[in-house]
């Protein structure tokens, strides 16, 4: 018979060994055992986590490939973000990508793109100077990376010296290992995509140098001077000087080539030697691509076409419900574990009520499953003639799990009731407060590393924190005491957390979780307001009121925003728990990019169709110039600008009433001398 109990003790004994020595290895730089008593003693542990189901760990030993290299890699910023794509998934999404080009750049002629498949690695950037690699980054958040030079130089891919090229040069790319390499290293990885990353983490470079890490380049960060007039040249002459360039890259004129390409290299995905999700489309050309410009996530130019998520079958045994940040209640299926793209799936996304009345979605039922877009699992769809006679209908609850009744509210600018269910407590409602909690520390908001998800419900359950101000006075003392928590990790969690105290108001805005306020919202709502003291005149209801009048000024913001800004503030436990958050920080004033132009300080507001540009790009020029973009006729407004298509008349009499300037698309042009 198996004594359970003393299985896990001794499991745990195990667990503590390795994380020491996990640590030695890759902390401190000093092995306390061979490789090969380490890996031995990883692959006991994988058996026993596979033998017995009740044994589980803080940490995920098959996914282990090294610790974090903050402490030990220099961090740099890069001298232009590392952005993110968005995604396509299906034709319309593209042919909606297309549309918002030719609307931005007001053509209608095709253009031109250049298709490059999306390769499953690692990103990483290049520097050159004079011809001579300086350092090399990985992407980190974006903005900063981490100084991985002498582990990027192992790979012959990359090559040290460049001819004849610009004085700088960023060159970017996917670092990655192909299948057949992986097979030799499957032991000691979970996946290829981690090999990779593992290998460029190490501390060691003559340990990455082991690992057959191979290189695509597919794109420049900064470039002085500019000598490309588009992707092709560039991919090119990256060829010319030594870069391996994807053999599948190719230009695309129009949608219907672009579903053709899809579809072949789709085909091709499971014979090609390194993993492949999608491909990504760049407008070809460069002119373009600099008019464009970028969001604060993505650029505009370019778009990740996904392709069709791997599906599998399994069962639903349960069927629970969460609250999330905003008191949206969404349903999750629990299922049987089943594989799905070589991650083992056991929770699934319901979406909504109306998604689960639509489907008629089941506990019991047997269902196909999905990662959209290889990331999220969904629900796909039920099948119905598995189902069991006796089988119930899912009744969706009314209220949330804190006992208070939901609403769907309907939406101010579409008049339709949402799909969503809310629970409107806000703080006061605990499950509303402790998912605020996870949104307060995550990367986007005050970015505290080592407080993720898991850990803010354990110290949740351990009420160590309870509202944000509690993140910024932790009992160390206390958590030291905790499994898994020693000096080390105390130390660097203290550190986190005293580095967020200082954090830029448009963080701030953006992270105490105003419902419709993202993070472009929350850059306008700091570029108005500018310091904190200003922004907490919205605690006082007389000032209040002048405020959001105020804010209809602003383009972007809108009566939604508004109204949830106005929601959010006249609730005392909103009020009482961001004043005392603010308590605790050091909020620095927004700084907007000062440009200083033709339009400095002057405020412009655009109505009708223009004939050269569209209006997203006019707006675009006159914040480069230094104007500032309104979203309303007001005395404020210097110019207010009118297109030929279809003006709002109402804009045009109040500007006339208010001796507002008035001027056509024609003399828009002559105020820039373009």
């Amino acid at each position: 018979m198996i004594n359970k109990n003393q299985i896990i003790k001794e499991y745990k004994i195990k667990i503590k060994k390795f994380k020491k020595l996990n640590s030695a290895y890759f902390d401190k730089d000093k092995p306390l055992v061979s490789d090969q008593e380490f890996d031995e003693i990883k692959k006991e542990l994988i058996q026993l986590e596979k033998k017995y189901s009740f044994l589980k760990s803080s940490i995920k030993i098959e996914n282990i490939i090294g610790s974090k290299p903050s402490s030990k890699f220099e961090k740099v910023k890069h001298s232009k973000p590392m952005l993110s794509l968005s995604n396509a998934f299906k034709k319309e999404d593209m042919q909606d990508f297309k549309k918002k080009i030719n609307n931005f750049l007001n053509k209608n002629s095709e253009i031109q793109f250049s298709s490059e498949p999306k390769i499953d690695g690692i990103s990483a950037s290049l520097r050159y100077e004079n011809g001579k690699l300086i350092y090399g980054l990985s992407r980190g958040d974006g903005f900063f990376g981490e100084n991985i030079t002498e582990n990027l130089a192992t790979i012959k891919d990359i090559p040290k010296n460049l001819n004849n090229s610009p004085k700088t040069i960023e060159v970017r790319g996917e670092v990655y290992i192909g299948k057949k390499d992986f097979e030799k290293l499957k032991d000691k990885f979970a996946n290829p995509r981690n090999a990779a990353g593992g290998s460029l983490r190490q501390k060691n470079s003559k340990e990455t140098a082991k690992i057959p890490l191979k290189f695509f380049a597919y794109g420049i960060g900064e470039i002085v001077p500019q000598i490309f007039k588009t992707q092709t040249d560039l991919l090119k002459q990256l060829k010319n000087w030594g870069f391996p360039i994807n053999p599948y890259c190719k230009i695309i004129e129009n949608i219907k080539d672009v579903e053709k390409n899809h579809s072949f290299l789709e085909s091709l995905r499971s014979t090609l030697d390194y993993d492949v999700d999608g491909i990504v489309y760049k407008v070809n050309n460069f002119n373009f691509q600099e008019r464009l410009g970028s969001t604060s996530n993505s650029p505009r130019w370019a778009i990740a076409y996904k392709f069709s998520s791997v599906k599998a079958s399994s069962t639903i045994r349960k069927i629970l419900i969460q609250v999330g940040r905003t008191g949206a209640i969404t349903p999750v299926a629990k299922i049987d574990p089943v594989t799905v793209g070589g991650v083992v799936v056991s929770n699934a996304t319901l979406h909504n009520e109306d998604e689960i009345i639509r489907k008629d979605i089941r506990v019991g039922d047997t269902i196909t499953i999905q990662r959209a877009g290889d990331v999220i699992p969904q629900v796909l769809s039920v099948n119905k003639s598995k189902r069991e006679k006796n089988s119930k209908q899912f009744i969706f609850p009314d209220k949330c799990l804190c006992g208070n009744p939901t609403k769907k509210e309907i939406s101010m600018s579409t008049k339709k009731t949402d799909a969503v269910r809310r629970c409107t407590r806000g703080y006061e409602c605990d499950f509303t407060a402790k998912e605020k909690l996870k949104h307060i520390v995550s990367k986007d908001a005050f970015d505290i590393e080592g407080l993720g998800k898991k850990v803010i419900d354990n110290f949740w359950e351990l009420k160590l924190v309870r509202t944000p101000a509690d993140i910024f006075k932790l009992n160390y003392k206390k958590i030291e005491k905790l499994e898994g928590w020693g000096k080390l990790s105390i130390k660097n969690l203290q550190n986190a957390v005293n580095k967020s105290k200082n954090i830029v108001l448009n963080r701030f805005i953006y992270s105490i979780g105003i419902r419709h306020i993202g993070q472009e919202n929350a850059k306008i709502l700091a570029n108005f307001f500018k310091n904190s003291n200003k922004f907490s005149e919205l605690f006082l209801p007389q000032k209040r009121k002048s405020i959001l009048k105020n804010l209809d000024d602003l383009d972007g913001i809108g009566n939604t925003q508004i109204k949830s800004i106005e929601d959010f503030f006249s609730n005392n436990k909103n009020l009482n728990i961001t004043q005392s958050l603010m308590s605790m920080l050091n909020i620095k004033n927004f700084k907007s990019i000062s440009r200083t132009g033709k339009l400095s300080n002057k405020n412009i507001m655009f109505t009708g169709g223009f004939e050269k540009m569209s209006r997203s790009e006019a707006k675009a020029l006159a914040e480069e110039n230094g104007a500032k973009i309104l979203g309303s006729v007001s005395k404020k407004l210097n110019y207010l600008v009118i297109g030929n298509s279809k003006p709002t008349k109402k804009k045009i009499e109040k500007a006339k009433e208010l001796n507002v300037n008035i001027i056509t698309e024609e003399s828009w042009y002559n105020l820039l001398n373009r």
